[in-house]
């Protein structure tokens, strides 16, 4: 096999799991959009402030729709907290929100099936009220307070600024699913479906019969693997699915869908610095056990289900007529290729400029960070651009400051939960 077949057996194996996946993933955009322009994050608040397990079970039931991966959900979990939310609450909604989400669910349902689809969101509920529950538990009169610095009356303050007709939120709602959102986890879709053409086309069966052939031993492995692993909730589908059809059990695929979302090193570190370790350990146990005691209960079940059900349960997206799945695919492609050029061109535009500052901002870690803080500051009249760097933790905004102040500025980036310096 010469390298140019090789190359293009993984491309064309990653282009049919794109296509399986596409519709799917354009649905769960519009579903994305819908939750965040009807239904903001300011409007939960107030349902996740006692120290109860009624809390936490809010905490994990809002969470479970929104799209926001590991690292985008730490500022939105630390406002909340910032607002009042319990530290069980907080945990609730930092283990569910990143390791599903409106648009993974209906992915999860084409790659993987209606079992997984349904068991998928109910695995990530148990494991968020078990974390949220044990963290009141052993916080019982402990109270810590975080770094962001935000008030009610800054966060109400955005609120009656931010109102918004029906047709206005409808806009958002194409906006934000299938831009914002799209273009945050754009680079991890590609990536996951690379891989997973990379998986399906080089290694055998024999290789998971050989060596993940235990149960337990898979999950466990799969585990150890998720855990530090940085991958998104959509972006982990393609490859389980490939995982699984190599021979890998529907528990050890679950175990890396739960634990690889959920969390990274990243936002370990950063809940640490924030929420405190021990709050940090019993959040990564929590997830640890709860996965690998999903992942056991789904193989249990998937035991009674004879070989010909179990590929009823798979692979749904077969079903699809080919001109849907193709054109869903050529969709998908092209707003990714749309999001990626308006992209570079907004890199390399240069504006008019009233007033220039650099704003220091610690607890950006990813794409979605830069989504959340330049739609905040370019909701304000005045600004004219903003630049976010990652690497250099700064914020570099253009603004007229005849229309707008810095102070307003800053209020509007720690209002989203990150620390101003």
């Amino acid at each position: 096999m010469n390298i140019l077949e090789f190359l293009v057996g993984i491309f064309l194996e990653s282009v049919k799991i794109f296509q399986d996946m596409a519709v799917y993933l354009l649905l769960g955009f519009l579903l994305a959009g819908i939750l965040y322009a009807f239904f903001p994050e300011e409007k939960v608040i107030k349902y996740l402030g006692k120290r109860n397990i009624k809390s936490v079970v809010n905490a994990a039931i809002f969470g479970i729709p929104l799209p926001l991966c590991s690292c985008g959900v730490i500022p939105a979990a630390l406002s909340l907290k910032k607002q009042g939310a319990s530290d069980g609450a907080t945990v609730s909604f930092l283990i569910s929100t990143p390791a599903t989400g409106a648009d993974s669910i209906l992915a999860t349902y084409g790659l993987l099936g209606p079992l997984f689809a349904l068991f998928r969101p109910l695995a990530t509920f148990v494991s968020g009220v078990m974390g949220g529950t044990l963290v009141n538990f052993f916080q019982r009169g402990k109270v810590k307070e975080i770094n962001p610095q935000i008030t009610s009356s800054q966060v109400s303050g955005e609120q009656r600024q931010h109102k918004h007709s029906f047709w206005e939120k409808l806009r958002i709602t194409f906006t934000y699913g299938y831009f914002d959102l799209l273009k945050s986890i754009a680079k991890w879709v590609i990536w996951g479906t690379l891989i997973a053409g990379v998986i399906s086309y080089t290694i055998p069966a024999s290789l998971i019969e050989r060596y993940l052939s235990s149960n337990f031993l898979s999950m466990l492995a799969m585990l150890i693997i998720g855990i530090p692993l940085y991958v998104c909730a959509t972006g982990s589908i393609p490859i389980v699915a490939s995982l699984m059809i190599k021979g890998l059990s529907p528990g050890a695929a679950l175990v890396f869908l739960m634990a690889g979302p959920a969390t990274n090193a990243i936002t370990i570190t950063v809940m640490a610095k924030n929420l405190g370790k021990r709050i940090a350990t019993i959040y990564l146990l929590s997830i640890a056990l709860s996965a690998l005691f999903m992942g056991w209960l789904l193989n249990f079940l998937w035991s009674y289900f004879s070989k010909a059900h179990q590929q009823i349960l798979v692979g749904k997206s077969s079903m699809l007529p080919p001109w849907v799945r193709i054109s869903g695919a050529v969709v998908l492609f092209s707003l990714i290729l749309l999001n990626f050029l308006s992209k570079l061109k907004l890199k390399k535009r240069i504006k008019v400029m009233h007033k220039k500052e650099t704003i220091r901002v610690e607890g950006m870690v990813c794409e979605h960070c830069i989504s959340t803080i330049t739609s905040a500051l370019n909701s304000l009249q005045g600004v004219n651009n903003v630049l976010v760097s990652l690497k250099e933790k700064r914020v570099e905004v253009d603004y007229d400051d005849s229309k707008v102040d810095l102070g307003r500025i800053k209020e509007a980036i720690s209002a989203k939960g990150y620390e101003v310096k």
